[in-house]
């Protein structure tokens, strides 16, 4: 049974054989005038035309004097038609091959082929072929099928060729982060890109990486989240700003979580929460109609989802009441002993470093799995939000809500907290917790409270990261990214086919 070696060994010979005879297997020009995919839907336009496709070889079958070519490229695939005497000579100048170097070609290649827009004997619609170049030649075949999942998100250019649905995947989630953006766009944000390198990492509660910069010869973090610089443009003067890009938290895999994953926050001066529900709602819908071409989707776990008409609003659940209604927890006077007795009893971790804000978080996240939404949670305390303005005669509680639906919080937002002796008593009660241990707990970002003693505008902001599309889309994290972090793993056929590199040193 041949082996990839052997697979490999003949296409080099092929590729030594195509050198031989002048051809240049890797050249940089194609002449491409039209898609693969786009030939049959307009057949009846381009008939008798003359056209160019390229793509890969995916099935090359030699009957006698004819030879037929299955050619795929990203807008789907067509028949080459070949047929000696029609087809020109070889021409190594031009990069061109005749008939009798069709047994030098792979499925896996790139070729170019240019010919009239025919239909065979048997109807199928076809490219009549005049001349043929090569693009690439292959070294390693190209699977049929490829189910490992391993091997699959290790080698996702093989999956993406390989499984069509993974391909398309991320077509739509280059269209939910446009439609993101078009959405802001049209309401008249401003997309303002911030920096990834900070010298403090704040706005989410998140255990930061950290890098170090040469020319300064000073340690940074890399953002755990973009809001604190956004806000920074408010107080500048922007009213309406916002930021696409990855961020990244130190943390463990999940279904639902990446160490590094592209987030959106946005800031709009003079809103308050309440009109950024309304904003969100409209976002959301936005979103899914021009990603997925509809607001009702059925996750993997079989949970429903319906976002709805545009005049209904999303309901609201008390986070106050939930504690309180399914596990007789009142938020702000039950003993950190009753809570931690609750953890226990509904069998959820108690550590050391518990503080009352992470464990009446854990028994919020235990219910919330309980819900389908979509819906508003709201009423969340003072104490677990620093960043947040509080309820008009409530200082208990913040102006926030978070989108929740599947089970998830898909997004955090809030009437921005702008005073700056009250940021500042903050951010020392969120040091203490990071004092005592936690590493979550938000940095003192003194900076940040000199900006706001500048002033800055009364304002709502929202982020929320690529889970909502994963989500959506039924798939886990890693599944949700065109390239996720693994250890590295190189096979032994790779070894022993570049034996001068020194594998161990580049899997440090």
């Amino acid at each position: 049974m041949a082996t990839l070696q052997d697979y490999r060994d003949e296409r080099l010979r092929k590729l030594e054989t195509l050198k031989g005879l002048g051809i240049n297997p890797y050249p940089a020009k194609s002449n491409r005038t039209i898609g693969a995919g786009e030939v049959a839907p307009q057949f009846d336009t381009l008939e008798g035309k003359e056209v160019t496709v390229a793509g890969r070889v995916m099935g090359l079958r030699k009957f006698g004097k004819l030879a037929f070519i299955v050619l795929k490229d990203f807008s789907g695939q067509v028949q080459l038609f070949l047929r000696d005497g029609d087809v020109s000579e070889l021409d190594a100048s031009a990069g061109v091959l005749g008939m009798k170097e069709l047994p030098l070609l792979d499925t896996g290649d790139f070729i170019e082929a240019t010919g009239e827009i025919i239909k065979t004997k048997t109807g199928e619609i076809s490219v009549g072929v005049k001349t043929l170049r090569l693009l690439t030649k292959s070294l390693r075949p190209m699977p049929t099928e490829l189910t490992n999942k391993e091997e699959r998100l290790r080698r996702r250019y093989v999956d993406m060729n390989v499984n069509q649905e993974v391909r398309d995947r991320f077509v739509r989630r280059s269209k939910f982060w446009q439609a993101t953006r078009n959405f802001l766009t049209q309401n008249d944000f401003l997309e303002i890109n911030i920096p990834i390198l900070e010298h403090t990492a704040g706005g989410a509660d998140a255990n930061p990486f950290v890098t170090h910069m040469d020319a300064l010869d000073q340690d940074f973090f890399l953002r755990i989240s973009h809001e604190l610089p956004l806000k920074r443009l408010l107080v500048a003067g922007y009213e309406k700003v916002f930021d696409i890009g990855a961020r990244f938290r130190n943390e463990n895999y999940s279904d639902e979580h990446l160490p590094e994953h592209v987030a959106m926050e946005w800031y709009w001066a003079y809103a308050d929460w309440e009109k950024g529900m309304e904003f969100t709602e409209r976002m959301i819908r936005f979103i899914a109609d021009h990603t997925w071409g509809s607001r009702q989707f059925t996750l993997d776990d079989g949970t429903t989802i319906d976002f709805g008409k545009d005049d209904v609003h999303f309901p609201r659940i008390s986070f106050v009441e939930v504690l309180k209604q399914q596990y007789d927890i009142d938020v702000f006077n039950s003993s950190i002993e009753d809570i931690a007795a609750k953890l226990k009893e509904h069998k959820l971790e108690v550590e050391k470093q518990d503080n009352r804000q992470r464990s009446l978080d854990k028994l919020w996240k235990k219910y919330r799995k309980t819900l389908a939404g979509p819906a508003f949670l709201v009423d969340m305390p003072t104490f677990m939000q620093p960043l947040a303005k509080v309820q008009p005669g409530n200082p208990e509680l913040t102006e926030q809500f978070n989108l929740v639906f599947g089970g998830s919080e898909m997004c955090k937002a809030f009437s921005e907290l702008n005073d700056p002796i009250d940021q500042y008593q903050r951010f020392l009660e969120q040091q203490n917790m990071r004092d005592a241990g936690d590493d979550e707990a938000q940095m003192m970002d003194i900076d940040y409270v000199e900006a706001l003693e500048y002033a800055m505008p009364p304002a709502c902001g929202l982020g929320f990261s690529e889970r909502i599309f994963w989500s959506l889309e039924g798939v886990t994290a890693r599944e949700g990214v065109p390239f996720p972090q693994l250890r590295p793993e190189i096979d032994s056929i790779t070894k022993d086919i570049y034996p001068e590199v020194a594998f161990e040193s580049t899997q440090k």
